[in-house]
This record gives structure tokens, C-alpha cells and sequence, in this order.
């Protein structure tokens, strides 16, 4: 039995690569599952995906559909048409997406219409903010979806509450922490490092990319000088998303001294610094979760979340998109006042393994 895991952006490439681990120990055991890499291409700058590849000891894709850039619109339809014509090729027995990308929706949609099943590790989680692309994808993946591999018991009660019956929820873990702790040991420095004079617990590491936060010169200026007089002059390590890149370039030198911008980091120099950091500053989902494992404080500049864990289990605190609100939190920071934290139920580094034999027995059922 075949089935298809598919990824396209950078978030994924950390969530497939426990499951593709997996499936090649069950193999090795004389498991009945093989799976074909389905690359859409979304992201396609090296720096992006690429290296993430390499560094993560994930295979080259089988299949690569090189959708490139364009908009949310234009993407998705590129994928669905792309994806179709190979389901129609060489059909599988599965699709697997991940997370809340482009991607995820669009194959998803594209197998249904083929009565091929999807299932959906990270489903069910909502942040209820609909002006995020991620929040539309994910919601419509989880109204196909056939099977759900969820991180939490908020995301099984999201589901539970549109009407998916337990025996479709799966609470598994999650996978960006089997990569995560899979890679601690191998966790190095950047480049820059010496270079910046960076020491541990003596910087920041900054994240941005969401619209709210960066799409408007104004907003994000005002956000950077806010940064800037709340870290109180020490070195702000900024790997810039290509998202944001155009708009930084345009404000200048905004952002204060200690501003420190750099390219995007492959994986284990990113987290390297988020391990070595005083706290991280972003917008990101994700990376509150690798925050809440490391044991850094993580200030989100977000008014919702999808990964409320983080937040009633985790380092994580909701600072919101007023710059004015970032003060506060970071002299509570300073005076040593923040929550350690602790790490929530099946974060263990298992989570791929646990997918797989779900995996065997749902699809051995289902063929029989």
C-alpha cells in the first residue's frame, strides 16, 4: 500500500520527517506500508526547503511539482491541478498532509475528488482568526478529512465540536517535537556567531512574517522601535522571511542598534539560537512549541492562537499586536518573573511511531 506524504513549505518538512523515519524502521520490520515524497513546491528558494532536506536526513522528493510563487489563489489551484494528474497517473492509497499550508488544503481537496482518503497530522487546531490564510486552509482540510493526528486535547475537542466522531481523532503528539528532540544533540552555532559576539542568555532571536504585523510599513516600524527600546540594547537576532524582507528594506535602519538582520537559518542553526537565547520575540506558530520544550521564554506577537498548550502548559505568553504591550511583558522578563513551564501530554518524541501503527491498522481495515 501506497500512500502519498506531502510537503511544501518549510513548517512541513519538520512534521514529515519523524513519519518518514517511521515508516522506513516498519519497512525495514517487513511493515506493509511504502510511501512516495510528494514535494509541491511552494517553497522553492533553497534556504526555504532545501536545506531543511539535508539537514533533517529527509530523502529526495519522488515527486516535485514545482507550483512556485504566485498568489494564495493561484497556488492553490496549481498544486490541486498538479496533484490530480499524478493521483490519475499513479494513484495511492492515502494522502497525508501536514500542518495548515497552501499545500495541505489543496492536496486534500484534489484527493477527495478522487475518493482517495486524507489524513491530517496537526488537525484540528484553530486559532478562530479568519484573516489568517492557515486558519481557512486548516478548516477546510479538517471538514475533508477522513482521519485526524492531533497534538492536544483542545484540538480533539475542536473536533469534536463540528461533529468528528472519536474513532476518527487520534491524539498522537506532535511531530515538530520528534524532530526537535531527535536533532538537540546536533544542534551548532551560525556563522555569525562569533562575528555578532554573540553569548548565550545575552540575546534575543526575533521572528516575523504575518500580515498584521509586517504587511504595513507604519505597523511594523512602530513594532521594530518598540523591540528596540524593550530588549534594552541587546543584540536582536532577526532571520528575515522573505515575506518581510521587502518591507524592512523599505523602512531603512528602523528597529534600533541591537537590530541584528540575517538570512533565513537552516534548522539546526535556528535552534540553536532559540536554545542559546535570553527569549524569542515572534508570530510564528510553531516555534512556540519548540520554545516550550527548550524551556525559552517566548513572547507571541499575536491576539490568538492555535496552539493554546503553549500558553496554559508552556513558556509561551500572547503579547498581541500592540507594540505598546511588548514593555511590560519584557521587564516582567528582566526581573526574572517569567513561567518556567512544562511540556504537554505525548511530546515525547514518539509521535511519528505512534502515526505509523495507526496508520497499518486503519489502512489493513480498510483494504479488507
Amino acid at each position: 500500500m501506497i500512500l502519498d506524504i506531502i510537503a511544501g513549505a518549510r513548517p512541513n518538512f519538520m512534521k514529515i520527517a519523524p513519519i518518514i523515519r517511521a515508516l522506513q524502521a516498519r519497512e525495514a520490520q517487513g511493515g506493509p506500508l511504502r510511501y512516495r515524497l510528494v514535494h509541491t513546491g511552494q517553497h522553492y528558494d533553497a534556504r526555504m526547503s532545501g536545506d531543511f532536506f539535508a539537514q533533517l536526513g529527509i530523502p529526495e522528493p519522488d515527486v516535485n511539482l514545482e507550483v512556485g510563487s504566485g498568489t494564495q489563489a493561484e497556488q492553490t489551484a496549481a498544486i490541486m491541478v498538479r496533484y490530480e494528474k499524478l493521483l490519475l497517473d499513479r494513484r495511492s492509497a492515502l494522502c497525508l498532509v501536514v500542518g495548515d499550508v497552501t499545500s495541505t488544503m489543496a492536496c486534500a481537496i484534489a484527493a477527495q475528488k478522487l475518493c482517495v482518503p486524507v489524513a491530517h497530522v496537526e488537525g484540528g487546531i484553530r486559532s478562530g482568526d479568519w484573516t489568517m490564510p492557515e486558519e481557512i486552509n486548516r478548516m477546510v482540510t479538517d471538514s475533508i478529512t477522513n482521519w485526524f493526528f492531533t497534538t492536544s486535547e483542545a484540538a480533539n475537542e475542536n473536533l469534536r465540536r463540528t461533529g468528528v466522531p472519536d474513532e476518527r481523532i487520534f491524539f498522537v503528539g506532535n511531530t515538530m517535537i520528534d524532530t526537535l528532540l531527535a536533532n538537540l544533540g546536533r544542534l551548532r552555532p551560525p556563522a555569525f556567531w562569533a562575528e555578532l559576539g554573540l553569548q548565550a542568555g545575552e540575546y534575543f532571536v526575533l521572528t516575523l512574517h504575518r500580515p498584521a504585523n509586517v504587511d504595513s510599513q507604519a505597523a511594523f516600524a512602530r513594532m521594530l522601535a518598540a523591540i528596540g527600546e524593550g530588549t534594552r540594547g541587546m543584540p536582536v537576532v532577526f532571520p528575515v522571511h522573505p515575506r518581510t524582507a521587502k518591507t524592512l528594506r523599505e523602512l531603512g535602519g528602523v528597529g534600533g542598534p541591537g537590530l541584528r538582520s540575517v538570512d533565513p537559518q537552516p534548522y539546526l542553526e535556528f535552534n540553536w539560537l532559540v536554545k542559546h537565547a535570553r527569549a524569542v520575540i515572534t508570530d510564528s506558530g510553531g516555534i512556540t512549541e519548540e520554545t516550550t520544550v527548550m524551556q525559552v521564554p517566548c513572547l507571541t506577537l499575536r491576539d490568538t492562537t492555535e496552539r493554546p498548550e503553549t500558553v496554559t502548559t508552556g513558556t509561551n505568553e500572547l503579547i498581541g499586536t500592540d507594540p505598546s504591550r511588548l514593555a511590560p511583558a519584557l521587564d516582567r522578563l528582566f526581573a526574572g518573573q517569567w513561567k518556567r513551564g512544562g511540556i504537554p501530554p505525548l511530546w515525547d518524541g514518539r509521535t511519528g511511531e505512534r502515526i505509523v501503527a495507526a496508520l497499518e491498522r486503519l489502512l489493513a481495515e480498510a483494504w479488507s
